[in-house]
């Protein structure tokens, strides 16, 4: 593994829970400014969440926009690739400066292989589940794996309300694969964030619950101390 990733997974296993932003709700007219925000306000990590408007019907950034996010922070980058064929992009994003890769279990192409691909590249390995997608059709592939989402929320679109399919798959995976970082992502907020805590998440990503707020401080703190 390479060292810049290594230190990212250090960090994110260093930690009982970690809030990470997910950046596909903030204002990317300001940028910069968000970043310092969120760094100010003791965040250590950041989602980002890239859509190719054919594996979900939303289309979010690039490669530009993880670059851009390296060469502001050393903050580790958990991409999540909400796109089809993954294969043909993981190098790009690993250049671009990405710290973890996870990939949907639902992709078009053989999970096993795209998995290995990453693996290779030196970075962090993940893989994401849809709500409706059965914890039983893809637990064999978390072996190869170093983080699990399972999405409480259907991939693709922000502000969604929270499915709790997700903390049963948590507690599947925090059984089989104890070794695994285990985050959640979407309809995080003050009224679930404990239940994805309790079910063996460590990760949480939120969205509104923190760019909807006017004090991402404030904010994040509120979130954590739902956690105590």
């Amino acid at each position: 593994m390479n060292t810049r990733a290594n230190r990212a997974l250090e960090t994110l296993r260093g930690s009982p829970q970690l809030v990470l932003p997910s950046l596909l709700q903030c204002d990317f007219g300001n940028l910069a400014s968000e970043i310092e925000r969120l760094e100010a306000a003791g965040i250590r990590a950041l989602h980002l969440d890239v859509m190719d408007g054919h594996f979900v019907p939303n289309l979010t950034y690039g490669m530009p926009i993880v670059a851009g996010l390296r060469r502001r922070t050393e903050m580790p980058l958990d991409v999540h690739l909400m796109i089809s064929r993954p294969s043909r992009y993981i190098q790009q994003f690993v250049d671009a400066g990405a710290d973890l890769l996870t990939i949907h279990c639902e992709i078009e192409e053989p999970v096993d292989e795209v998995l290995d691909q990453i693996r290779e590249t030196g970075i962090g390995v993940g893989l994401a589940a849809n709500p409706d997608t059965a914890y039983e059709s893809f637990s064999q592939h978390l072996a190869k794996c170093d983080l699990f989402l399972p999405m409480s929320v259907n991939a693709g679109f922000g502000g969604q309300e929270f499915n709790p399919v997700a903390l049963d798959k948590l507690r599947a995976a925090r059984a089989d694969h104890p070794h695994l970082l285990l985050e959640v992502d979407g309809g995080v907020n003050l009224s679930t964030i404990a239940d994805c805590a309790d079910a063996g998440a460590t990760l949480m990503v939120v969205g509104s619950a923190i760019f909807g707020q006017s004090d991402y401080g404030t904010a994040i703190d509120g979130l954590l101390a739902k956690l105590n």
